[in-house]
């Protein structure tokens, strides 16, 4: 075998040393969020606002639960945006809302809290827990009066683990950590006013 084809085929299992690592790092995060969809939206519009229904399915890696249960806050934020079409420019954004979630573990009670905002309320379980951001009902994210009625809109939304609000020595534990990654993609959503109407 000539030096110069020694050389190449040493490069090139030199190369796919590199990328193998890689491509299983891809699929790892492709098989991690895969496991986090919105699974349904529904809005409706009751006592004149448009409320928004989304069921959601994620799990939390083993690592997050291990902080959970040493009682450090985890935070989940629903995010929505809503737009208008204009063929003649950009979108319009008309609606962007967010609502936080704040799960927390009593290891001297040994009980989960749950809650938005300051109001926490217990639950027996982590299962139950989660349960209202994998099961948002009735989040009111706007006033129908401020919409159009005829007006076709456009919609998102997702829910994400929001590392924003850990403290600062977790939040650069996060950002090296693929387990505090929790994410759904965007859902997307159409809808009127009109056709909402009760």
């Amino acid at each position: 075998m000539s030096w110069h084809r020694l050389v190449t085929t040493f490069m090139l299992l030199w190369l796919l040393s590199l990328l193998s690592p890689l491509s299983m790092a891809v699929a790892d995060e492709l098989t991690l969020s895969a496991t986090e969809e919105v699974t349904m939206v529904s809005p409706h519009i009751a006592d004149n606002k448009l409320y928004i229904d989304a069921d959601i399915h994620f799990d939390l890696p083993e690592q997050l639960r291990e902080v959970a249960l040493k009682g450090v806050p985890l935070h989940f934020t629903a995010d929505v945006e809503i737009k208008s079409r204009r063929w003649w420019w950009f979108d319009k954004t008309e609606v962007k809302e967010s609502q936080t979630w704040r799960v927390v573990y009593n290891a001297l009670t040994r009980q989960w809290r749950v809650g938005s905002g300051d109001l926490l309320w217990p639950e027996s379980s982590l299962q139950d827990a989660l349960y209202p951001m994998r099961h948002i009902r009735n989040w009111a994210v706007a006033y129908a009066i401020d919409l159009d009625p005829n007006q076709v809109y456009d919609g998102k939304i997702r829910l994400r683990l929001d590392t924003s609000l850990l403290t600062r020595p977790l939040q650069v534990d996060a950002l090296n950590g693929r387990a505090w990654t929790v994410a759904t993609p965007w859902k997307n959503f159409s809808f009127s006013v009109d056709a909402l109407q009760p």
